[in-house]
């Protein structure tokens, strides 16, 4: 049995983390049975979520996960594409990943409002004498991380501006399909659909989820891989 190891729902979302989601959705997509465990953050390999526990074989990160379920469970979460989409699903990912997703750890982290709802509420269990510098801290290591990224060295209003070209673009790139590449969900749909979704929670409002809910492909993209993926929780939201 494959154990999972995430946050759990929070936020508004299914799962508060949108590398955890795209993990969680390729699981569902290969039809591979798993648990799901939010216990693990404190022995994670690489000091994140998600990683993975199957059968006694620990991995950690969420694009090595896929490899090792394709290699050892013989699942192509690409299945019908030819290489160039397959190239072109890979560009998809790393834009998403490496450089939208930066720009939305930004508005839960560092707009002070909406960490103060969020994030710094993963720190209540810290004793109360070192929680706030428990929670300073991690917020200064979001921020140096996102400095040294390289997003965080121009102002609020230019990062959104970036941001909303990868989003401009992922939409031009969807257009009417359903799905990313055409009728069936590969596997860089998990991975758009992640940001995408923690992007248009409302739980934080931020000028980049206003430019998200722009697009009405994507808004509608977003609402189908719910309910294909989490029903229960889009019947919930619809309730």
């Amino acid at each position: 049995m494959i154990t999972i190891y995430g946050f759990g729902a929070g936020w508004g979302l299914p799962e508060a983390s949108p590398y955890v989601t795209k993990t969680e959705v390729q699981l569902k997509m290969a039809g591979l049975a798993y648990v799901k465990d939010t216990t693990g953050f404190q022995q994670a390999p690489k000091g994140k979520l998600p990683y993975i526990d199957d059968d006694g074989t620990v991995v950690a990160d969420s694009t090595f996960i896929r490899a090792h379920l394709e290699r050892v469970h013989g699942v192509d979460l690409d299945a019908g594409m030819d290489a160039r989409q397959r190239g072109e699903a890979w560009a998809i990912e790393r834009m998403i990943e490496d450089h939208l997703t930066w720009a939305n750890g930004y508005a839960r982290w560092l707009i002070p409002s909406n960490f103060d709802k969020g994030p710094a509420h993963i720190f209540d269990s810290v004793p109360d004498a070192a929680r706030d510098q428990a929670r300073e801290a991690a917020r200064g290591r979001v921020k140096a991380a996102v400095y040294g990224h390289g997003l965080g060295r121009h102002s609020e209003a230019e990062i959104w501006q970036l941001a909303d070209r990868s989003l401009r673009a992922l939409s031009a790139l969807l257009g009417d399909q359903p799905y990313l590449f055409g009728n069936t969900p590969c596997g860089t749909d998990a991975t758009a659909f992640g940001a995408i979704a923690g992007i248009m929670t409302p739980f934080f409002p931020s000028e980049l989820r206003n430019l998200a809910l722009g697009y009405d492909n994507l808004v509608a993209y977003q609402e189908r891989m719910m309910a294909r993926y989490y029903p229960d929780f889009a019947r919930a939201l619809a309730a």
